[in-house]
């Protein structure tokens, strides 16, 4: 069945019962293969069918009393951020007055509850506090309600809406206590006061949640709005982003970002590429190389054609992985989510029983007692700090990533990484810097004159290899080729003027039984020694030419292997290569087990092998023959200056193709790991200790019974704790 999987942004959201609602209502609707809602990002992530659309999910969730923006125009980032801020001053105002309100509220019901009126003054203030200022809390609450669910609103609404009923029947008939010999007493503060905390407590949530999204407005702020683009005629016109098409001439001046992705076909320049791979030196930019949206062109004015436009530009790429990974839940988080869904029936529940128990035990004042047990466990309850606890932390473990040149696509491969114990490294392109160039070249006999039949078989290729051997003859003429056939991991072969040439490694020779001259073989067994690559260039029955190519390791290589080994991290090296060379260059970066000779299949077959020792295993890999071990991997990391493939493969792009940001990921995802359990012992704690004391379990120890108030204090601080925790993140070093 072909699917769509699109990720809408939710509204009404006010708590992870909430996102647990909403995610359980759209898994029940027919033709939807997977949903995942995320509270933090306020975002759906749904994998549909053909059978149902957009539309009829928008009004599923409706029916469930929230709403989701299925309108790409509304969903226009732009569009969302004047919506959220729009949302964020309402809910400054409601709260600015619902604190100003409260005030006098707790004056008068704390220090002069005995003034005239009193009781009067109390309720004239607290009604608009509840039901103008709150009165979100009681619409959710009961379209909760009239959908057979309940969740965050609800506890406030049941709470606030108990104690303010039970003050206005004591202000009104006070006599009724009188004639028990008890005091009428009112909570008008408790109920205005809890609306007053919840309401700052979501206003710090919603202002914490937007400063862990700051990570992707840096992104986005790094796209210009307008570019210059060259007509055919040489006029040159202003034209907003949106509009620039493949092929368009795009003129770039000194001090201006890059738009979109293309190559240079006109001027010089240097390029800051900083923001992709995390190098503060300027690249130089001529006629035939690729620039990317977002750098920043230095000095020079040059003139690019559009490749990549719109969402294929590398830089919305990147947006784009870094939303979804924001928007990816955890392991752990799923089952938090169970949690959060039964959490408000319970404490509903366990608020009844607290009622029961004091109406039948609780002595004279039985009845008050009971309804301020009731208010109280419904106010402290709090699913909001459970949540919060994973997403906040995974946000914030995302966006440092991404400052830092990783980009990682999924919770699950943050969560995951801190158990790396084994990382497969590919060599070339991984290890060594991927530019391969023509160090010696020997010729049967020192005949050359087959060099135009080599390269016309190279140029076939799409090896570097093979680029390295066309970029040192650049010069000689190709001829025609027929019959090119490309052997995975052997090499290549075509017939040429009616004869079948060959270009590869030993295998290829070896299968088509070649004669290898006993001058070159020892040629070849040198280069080997010296860390080179052989590639041999033979004709139907004998070797013509032995040919050397050498790979420069990268400067920062050796660091990053020594950095992985003192974490306890085992390193292999995987190559396609000869075995001399793999020698060479594993004892020259430091790597004490490394495998020669291996084709593609053969490396996913080696990370399956290290996974069936129990090992937690993290490849590396920049090419396309790289992506089925990528796939197979607990953890997959592309380098991103290799393929395209490669890194839609991987869970993790290591921008700057830079090994050292390995061990900072692991380092990262030690610190989220943390983090998440900070938050979840807090928040568990928290409810576990505050809902009994709140039912009054210390009363028959101590006479101490908690004031509806301090907990409503106690519960917005749980949720902004556990932000504030996850903000810490951000200041860590790597």
């Amino acid at each position: 069945m072909e699917t769509t999987k699109k990720t809408f942004p939710v509204l009404k959201m006010t708590c992870a019962s909430c996102a647990a609602h909403i995610e359980n209502t759209l898994k029940n609707q027919s033709g939807v293969v997977n949903a995942s809602v995320n509270f933090a990002t306020t975002n759906a992530t749904i994998e549909f069918g053909s059978e149902t659309n957009a539309e009829e999910l928008r009004k599923a969730v409706q029916n469930a009393g929230y709403d989701i923006i299925t309108d790409e125009n509304e969903s226009d980032p732009d569009q969302l951020e004047k919506l959220r801020n729009a949302r964020f001053k309402e809910l400054k105002k409601k709260t600015l007055w619902a604190v100003i309100l409260s005030l006098p509220i707790v004056a008068i019901g704390m220090v002069f509850m005995d003034m005239p009126y009193a009781n009067y003054i109390m309720w004239a203030l607290s009604t608009p506090v509840l039901f103008w200022f709150g009165k979100d809390f009681f619409i959710n609450a009961f379209k909760q309600a009239r959908h057979g669910s309940a969740n965050m609103d609800t506890l406030v609404a049941l709470s606030t809406g108990v104690a303010y009923l039970f003050s206005v029947f004591n202000t009104l008939l006070p006599h009724f206590w009188h004639e028990r010999g008890l005091h009428a007493h009112v909570y008008f503060e408790a109920a205005a006061v809890i609306i007053a905390f919840i309401s700052i407590g979501k206003l710090l949530e919603e202002k914490a949640k937007g400063n862990t999204s700051s990570a992707i407005k840096k992104l986005m702020g790094l796209q210009p709005k307008t570019v210059t683009i060259i007509q055919k005629d040489g006029i040159e016109i202003q034209m907003p982003i949106e509009k620039v098409n493949k092929g368009d001439i795009i003129l770039v001046k000194p001090g201006e970002k890059i738009a979109v992705d293309g190559v240079v076909i006109n001027g010089t320049s240097y390029i800051d590429e900083s923001m992709l791979s995390g190098e503060p030196i300027a690249v130089l930019k001529e006629k035939g190389t690729k620039v990317f949206a977002g750098t920043i062109n230095q000095k020079g004015s040059f003139q690019f054609e559009a490749e990549k436009v719109g969402s294929e530009t590398m830089l919305s790429q990147i947006i784009k992985m870094v939303q979804d990974a924001q928007g990816s839940k955890a392991p752990v988080q799923k089952l938090v989510d169970k949690i959060a869904g039964i959490f408000v029936p319970i404490v509903i529940g366990i608020a009844l029983l607290s009622f029961a128990v004091w109406l039948i035990f609780g002595g004279e004042n039985a009845f008050t007692q009971a309804l301020l047990a009731l208010v109280t466990v419904l106010v402290i309850a709090c699913p909001c700090a459970l949540g919060l606890a994973t997403p906040t932390a995974i946000m914030v473990g995302m966006g440092k990533g991404a400052e830092n040149g990783i980009l990682i696509k999924d919770a699950e491969s943050l969560e995951l990484s801190k158990k790396i114990n084994a990382v497969v490294l590919d060599k070339t392109g991984t290890i060594t810097e991927g530019k391969p160039q023509l160090t010696d070249i020997v010729w049967l006999n020192e005949d050359d004159s087959h060099a135009n039949v080599l390269i016309s078989l190279e140029k076939q290729s799409e090896h570097p290899l093979a680029e390295a051997v066309v970029n040192h003859y650049n010069n000689i003429q190709a001829v025609a080729v027929s019959h090119f056939e490309s052997v995975t991991g052997k090499g290549a072969k075509a017939v040429i003027d009616g004869q079948t040439y060959l270009a590869g490694n030993t295998k290829l020779l070896n299968e088509n039984n070649i004669t290898i001259n006993n001058h070159l073989s020892t040629k070849a067994a040198e280069y080997s020694t010296q860390a080179k690559t052989v590639i041999w260039f033979a004709n139907e029955k004998e070797a013509l030419a032995v040919i050397a190519i050498s790979d420069k390791i990268k400067a920062t290589s050796k660091d990053a292997v020594l950095n992985l080994q003192k974490q306890g991290i085992e390193v292999y090296m995987l190559t396609g290569d000869n075995e001399a060379t793999a020698k060479a260059i594993s004892d020259e970066v430091g790597i004490k087990h490394h495998k020669a000779e291996v084709l593609p299949h053969q490396k996913e077959e080696f990370v399956k092998q290290l996974q069936a020792e129990g090992k937690i295993v993290a490849m590396v890999g920049d090419g396309i023959n790289d992506s089925a071990a990528l796939a197979r991997a607990d953890v997959s990391i592309a380098m991103g200056k290799g393929s395209d493939i490669a890194m839609d493969v991987a869970k993790m792009t290591i921008i700057s193709s830079d090994l050292n940001k390995i061990p900072i990921a692991i380092k990262l995802s030690k610190q989220t790991v943390a983090t998440i359990r900070q938050n979840l012992f807090w928040a568990f704690i928290y409810n576990i200790i505050g809902i009994p004391i709140a039912a009054g379990l210390l009363y028959p120890i101590n006479g101490f019974l908690l004031n509806p108030m301090i907990a409503g204090a106690a519960m917005a601080l749980s949720s902004v704790s556990v932000v504030t925790n996850s903000l810490r993140l951000k200041w860590k070093k790597l």
